[in-house]
């Protein structure tokens, strides 16, 4: 069969690569055409769109970037029409996705979306467009299959979270760590993009003259140049390990993260941490209106209360860092945290997602 996948960020481009690899087991036959980035890549397929000129952060953002969002658009409706795929996946990505969703629906093809779009959180009107464009649902949350059925009589698929079949592999060949460590370390996550980067690295490396006996050590991505992190650091105090986060994750005693996936990879790495997010102040206020979240990171939202320590906004200060971090670094701290963190790991159950995924996707 011929499937065409969607994915518009980098976590987007992890699960997909996983999706195709169990895919191919099933359908030795499988061609692919896709939207995504290296990981997709490796896989093998036709990569139409990479990631790096796909991802735009916060509402402000995508605003200042609006034109190049509608000729992505008009560019994937045009390549699906020309591929003709037997099936259509999309991952995650929804403000694009339900775009083409709706049009790849009239137009007679059939569409599978995994890791649902937040409706829970905001935008839950998108639940006529959902039941109207999607032909299967696939949540990655342990609520959102009794959330889908009882308040909008949708049935979807639970397949459990990927990130738990991704870290539990990659615990296993963790490789050896680039430096030499002498102190415990704090791992410092800023995030994959250069707007979180340029925010929030500042923040997080403005508190390390309070942890002398500690080793702060940046995680960074190689899509960012080591001159954009240079420019941001200038302070040979914090060192920087590109791609090897779950290795430098592995090795810490606690870290600093700014929300996203990070939170739940770093919770399944067992190490106590902070979330932290800053935004435009635009992004921040729209999201106040309509976002009926009352936490961000995925640990709090999955366990359903405050488990580890949300700092946003102007909550997020080197004040408060430093105050939580001191805190956190407490043994009966860290060792409650991690109590939590079992808890948490058993909700998400220990199926391999992406081949169950790729079972109902073949099957339908």
């Amino acid at each position: 069969m011929k499937y065409y996948i969607i994915a518009g960020e980098a976590s987007g481009d992890l699960h997909g690569s996983k999706i195709m690899e169990s895919i191919k087991r099933l359908d030795k036959k499988a061609k692919f055409r896709f939207w995504g980035g290296e990981k997709m890549k490796e896989v093998g397929g036709e990569l139409v769109k990479h990631i790096h000129q796909l991802s735009f952060m916060g509402f402000w953002e995508v605003l200042m970037n609006i034109n190049i969002i509608f000729k992505n658009i008009i560019l994937c409706k045009s390549d699906i029409n020309a591929y003709q795929p037997d099936k259509i996946i999309y991952i995650d990505y929804p403000g694009f996705n339900m775009v083409i969703a709706k049009w790849s629906k009239k137009n007679g093809f059939q569409n599978h979306f995994y890791i649902s779009p937040q409706i829970w959180a905001w935008k839950e009107s998108r639940i006529k467009k959902i039941k109207r464009n999607i032909d299967y649902l696939y949540v990655i949350l342990p609520f959102e299959k009794k959330y889908y059925k009882e308040k909008h009589n949708l049935d979807v698929h639970y397949v459990g979270h990927p990130l738990v079949e991704i870290v539990d592999k990659e615990k296993k060949n963790i490789d050896s760590f680039p430096l030499k460590l002498t102190n415990p370390v704090i791992a410092l996550l800023p995030g994959s993009r250069k707007q979180e980067i340029k925010k929030m690295l500042p923040i997080f490396k403005s508190v390390i003259n309070h942890f002398s006996e500690h080793e702060f050590i940046v995680a960074g991505v190689s899509n960012v140049s080591k001159e954009w992190y240079d420019e941001i650091l200038k302070d040979d105090k914090i060192k920087i390990v590109y791609d090897k986060t779950y290795s430098l994750l592995k090795r810490s005693t606690a870290a600093i993260v700014t929300s996203g996936t990070a939170t739940l990879e770093t919770a399944l790495f067992n190490v106590p941490q902070i979330v932290c997010y800053k935004s435009s102040l635009f992004s921040y206020l729209v999201g106040k209106l309509f976002i009926k979240l009352k936490f961000i990171s995925l640990v709090n939202i999955i366990m359903e209360k405050e488990v580890v320590k949300e700092l946003i906004q102007k909550d997020c200060s080197k004040r408060n860092i430093v105050n939580e971090l001191s805190q956190l670094l407490k043994k009966e701290n860290t060792l409650s945290v991690k109590k939590e963190y079992e808890v948490l790991r058993g909700k998400l159950g220990k199926e391999k997602t992406s081949l169950k995924v790729a079972k109902l996707i073949t099957k339908g």
